[in-house]
């Protein structure tokens, strides 16, 4: 059968049609190669991307799940718990864990549960409770008996020491607690990802919900320019390098689907007020300023409810990523509760 003829109109058309589909095509890829490039000349990614070993430790946790966790520094100086947040795993920590083993402290950093090396939950429960039994088996298996450590917690992490000091001893195996970017409840009602006026707010919590916390939806498995941006909207401040942006953003797509939608939907119905009270401990509380996933509001309730507040920070131009935008002040931090106590436990 003979094809018809296109017309000389037609013939325009479908040549332009072509030549702007090359255009958009090209256009793509000079982004991409210009985004690659940025990453790949920040002079943070050296370090980032450096490696990071530990020794090994495999803690098996109250219901059986087995958690990865390696322990960096001198056996003898005093030991540092570092509990990162939601979609991470224990390279987050990576500047952190550089500067306290120049201070001489042992630093002890786990995946949580169904993340980085660590397992997915047994019984695929992955409430916030658990992650406060899964701290507790950490502490038991990597602090000394005789010695009390210095918990630190991002996000996620910080609401697994809440949890853990709810149903634990606080006194017996910690001394000082840092909270990073972090609330206890409320999460979804006062985030500011979609700050738009009029929005109302059963449709601002729909789409923080399912569009976000509790989304299964497949992430890009490669940065582009487009998730870098919509990243650092959501987790950055701007002082941020592409570099920063892009190690998180590798964790972020490497942490499974259904454990990512899980532990989204159990921090969105989490309330752990009553917690904080019984975190009987010197605790710093750390926010940004540009936090838009847990704003300083957040910080503030918490800091009058703990009992031993050192001191409340907030810090300029930080968003919600404080240990690869502002590492400095956590070291600072864990260093000063490090040196409060005596080297051994009392309690």
């Amino acid at each position: 059968m003979k094809l018809p003829l296109l017309t000389d109109r037609e013939r325009r058309r479908a040549l332009w049609t072509a030549a702007g589909a090359a255009g958009a095509l090209a256009a793509g890829g000079i982004l991409e190669s210009a985004h690659t490039r940025r990453i790949a000349r920040d002079p943070e990614r050296k370090t980032l991307e450096g490696p990071l070993t530990g020794r090994v430790h495999r803690v098996r946790s109250a219901d059986g799940t087995l958690l990865h966790s390696e322990v960096f520094g001198p056996e003898d100086g005093e030991s540092v718990v570092l509990a990162h947040g939601w979609t991470e795993a224990r390279r987050f920590w990576t500047y952190v864990i550089r500067g306290l083993e120049g201070k001489g402290l042992r630093v002890v950093a786990y995946d949580l549960r169904g993340h980085g090396d660590s397992e997915p939950a047994r019984d695929g429960n992955h409430a916030i409770r658990r992650f406060g039994e899964d701290l507790e088996a950490i502490l038991v298996a990597c602090v000394p008996d005789d010695r009390r450590a210095v918990v630190v917690g991002h996000s996620l992490g910080a609401m697994s020491i809440a949890s853990w000091a709810e149903q634990h001893d606080v006194e017996r195996h910690v001394r000082g607690a840092v909270l990073l970017n972090t609330g206890v409840e409320n999460l979804i009602n006062e985030h500011l990802l979609f700050p738009v006026p009029g929005l109302g707010n059963a449709l601002n919590r729909t789409i923080a919900l399912h569009g976000f916390l509790g989304s299964k939806a497949p992430l890009p498995r490669f940065s582009t320019p487009l998730s870098a941006a919509v990243i650092r909207y959501i987790a950055f401040g701007p002082d941020a390098s592409p570099a920063q942006v892009a190690f998180f953003e590798r964790m972020l797509v490497t942490c499974p689907p259904d454990v990512r939608a899980d532990v989204g939907i159990a921090m969105s119905e989490m309330d752990l007020s009553h917690a904080l009270p019984r975190l009987t401990v010197p605790t710093i509380v750390i926010a940004g300023s540009a936090d838009k996933l847990t704003p300083p509001s957040h910080a503030r309730r918490i800091a009058e409810m703990l009992p031993q507040l050192r001191r409340l920070t907030v810090l300029e131009d930080t968003g919600h990523m404080t240990p690869l935008e502002r590492p400095g002040a956590v070291i600072d931090a864990l260093a000063e509760l490090a040196t409060l106590a005596p080297e051994h436990a009392t309690a």
